[in-house]
């Protein structure tokens, strides 16, 4: 189960990527590429935007074995997700 933590101080991401001007399927093509480049139990957040992505993101990250450890959505209509990369 997704948890919502907004701005949990000890959920810092090593890396970050901003996909909210792209559309599925290129949302976790782009997500996908960069949990490549990450090394196992590392912290990836992915900023997105609308209903689309924010359900298709997170399932296909879990589909691979990461673990979602956050979801939090802000009034600007961008969603972070915390995608933990498995070992």
């Amino acid at each position: 189960m997704t948890q919502i933590l907004p701005d949990h101080p000890a959920l810092v991401p090593d890396a970050v990527i901003d996909v909210t001007a792209d559309l599925c399927p290129m949302t976790f093509v782009r997500t996908r590429l960069a949990l490549d480049r990450l090394r196992p139990g590392q912290v990836l957040r992915v900023d997105l935007r609308g209903a689309e992505p924010r359900e298709n993101v997170p399932r296909s990250a879990r589909e691979l074995g990461h673990a979602i450890l956050a979801e939090h959505s802000g009034a600007n209509g961008v969603t972070a997700i915390f995608i933990r990369k498995s070992v």
